[in-house]
C-alpha cells in the first residue's frame, strides 16, 4: 500500500454528513464513553459478586475479558478498520470509519468512538459472548471487555492531545504515532503493541519519523 500523501495537525473538526443529525453522531467529546459505559462495567461486576462467584473465579474471568478485548482491539483496527475496498461507496465508508482518523489524526472530537457505533458494538458482542459464556461468569467477563474498550478510548485521546512521562507511556505514544506517520500497515495495537509482536507487524526499531 502506497503511504498517504495528506496528514492534517489541525485540531479543527471537518465536516462528514450534509445531515446536521448525522453530523452529531459522527462526533463526540473524549469524556462520553466514560458516561456511558462506566455504570454499566460496575453493574456487570455486581452482578458477577452477586451471582455467588468466588474471588479468585471473578479474578479469572476479567483477566480473560480484558485479554480478549487487547485481540479484538488488533483484530478491529487491522482487519476492519484497515481493509481497502474497491468500490466507491466503500470507500466512502472506509473514510468514515476510519480514514478520517488518520487524515485528521489530532481531530479532537473523531478520537473516540462516538456511542452511536459503541453502544450496537457492545450489544453485539455482549450476545455473542453470551452464546459461549453463562452467568454469573459472562457478567464479570463482559465487564472487563468493556472495561478494556474504556482504556483503549482514553489511551487513545491521550496518545493524540495529552502529554504524559514515563517509560511505558512513551512507548505506547511512539508505537501509535509510528502508525500514523511512519506506516499505517503495521502498528495497530493502541493500547498494547503485544499482538504486533506476535503476529508480526510490529515496527522495525527507528525513529520516528514526525
Amino acid at each position: 500500500m502506497a503511504k498517504k500523501l495528506y496528514v492534517s495537525n489541525s485540531e479543527k473538526s471537518i465536516r462528514l454528513f450534509e445531515n446536521p443529525f448525522l453530523e452529531a453522531l459522527s462526533k463526540v467529546h473524549f469524556s462520553i464513553p466514560l458516561f456511558v459505559f462506566l455504570p454499566i462495567i460496575g453493574y456487570l461486576y455486581y452482578l458477577g459478586i452477586a451471582g455467588g462467584m468466588s474471588i479468585g473465579s471473578f479474578a479469572l474471568w476479567v483477566v480473560g475479558g480484558f485479554v480478549v478485548w487487547t485481540i479484538t482491539e488488533y483484530a478491529l483496527h487491522r482487519f476492519v478498520f484497515h481493509y481497502h475496498p474497491t468500490s466507491e461507496f466503500g470507500k466512502k465508508i472506509h473514510f468514515i470509519f476510519h480514514g478520517i482518523h488518520h487524515d485528521y489524526p489530532r481531530d479532537r472530537l473523531r478520537l473516540v468512538m462516538p456511542p452511536s457505533v459503541s453502544i450496537p458494538l457492545a450489544t453485539g458482542f455482549f450476545f455473542l459472548f453470551r452464546a459461549f459464556v453463562d452467568a454469573p461468569e459472562l457478567y464479570p467477563f463482559f465487564g472487563a471487555f468493556l472495561n478494556g474498550y474504556l482504556i483503549y478510548d482514553m489511551f487513545h485521546y491521550a496518545i493524540h492531545h495529552l502529554e504524559v512521562k514515563g517509560k511505558l507511556w512513551n512507548t505506547l505514544k511512539t508505537h501509535h504515532l509510528k502508525h500514523h506517520y511512519n506506516d499505517p500497515d503495521k502498528g495497530f495495537g493502541v493500547s498494547s503493541p503485544i499482538w504486533d509482536i506476535i503476529a508480526g507487524s510490529d515496527f522495525d526499531k527507528g525513529k520516528l519519523n514526525h
